[in-house]
This record gives structure tokens, sequence and C-alpha cells, in this order.
């Protein structure tokens, strides 16, 4: 495994334990050539989901866009980063039961969005604003009054 603060690739395990209710494997690590620690997740390699874009392009399925979105909606809030990987893991296991191998954007947006209000209603308001692209107030105001 690579350090992600050092080009060394020897590192120590020191704790190994399952996370993701078995489904992966979290590990502490310990760089042998700078001495700092990092965390690594070990996941089984799942089926391939397609996202079917707004515009009816097709694209593989990425988890860390969700990430992304999600940490810029959460920015200054106080919303912990092992909640944000629960969020991201709930949704891929949400969109993984549909069974099917394309899933349209708008079913995993709204997936976060449900997750994402449940926890900080400004967290959700900003990932809804970028998500249902608002443009003005008016949007602001009609999000607030509709999904209140």
């Amino acid at each position: 495994m690579k350090c992600p603060f050092c080009p060394s690739t020897d590192s120590q395990v020191l704790e190994s334990r399952t996370v993701e209710e078995g489904r992966a494997v979290r590990r502490r690590r310990k760089c042998d050539k700078c001495n700092k620690r990092f965390t690594t997740y070990e996941r089984a390699k799942k089926s391939v989901l397609w996202v079917i874009k707004k515009d009816g392009k097709r694209e593989p399925y990425e988890r860390d866009k969700i990430k992304q979105g999600i940490l810029r909606a959460i920015e200054k809030r106080p919303v912990s980063l092992d909640l944000v990987e629960e969020i991201v893991e709930r949704v891929e296991r949400e969109m993984l039961k549909k069974e099917k191998q394309e899933i349209s954007s708008r079913l995993i947006g709204m997936s976060v969005l449900r997750k994402l209000k449940k926890i900080d209603k400004v967290a959700w308001l900003r990932f809804a604003s970028v998500y249902m692209e608002f443009s003005d107030l008016e949007d602001f105001e009609n999000a607030i009054l509709k999904f209140s």
C-alpha cells in the first residue's frame, strides 16, 4: 500500500476491523518511512452500475462523486466524515438493491437528499441547490416550502 504522505510502499498494519456491516475491512496503517498513520478500506468489487445523466449520457457510477457533493454541502457544518461515509454507503446499497445496471442520476440525488435532510437541513438545502440547479432566491423558497 502506497503511503499518501510519501512515496513509500512499505507500511505496517496496526489494526484491522470489519465495517459497513461486514462488507469492507478498515485498516489503520503506519508508514515505515515517514511514520505517519493512514486508513485504508478494502471492499469486494461490486457489479458495475451505470448512471444515466439528465442529458441522457451514461457514465460509470463513482461513489467519490457522491461523497464530494456531500462534502461540499456539509462544509462548515457539524457533520462528521464518518457520517458522510455512512451516507455514501447507504446510497450505494440502495442503488445496488434495485438490481438494475443502469440507475438515473435523479434516483441517486433524491436518495442523498432524503438522507441529508434527516441529518442537517442546511446541508440538505445546499445539496438541493446544486442538484436541482437553483437559479434564484425563489427556487430556494419553493424548495423549503415544498420539502419542509
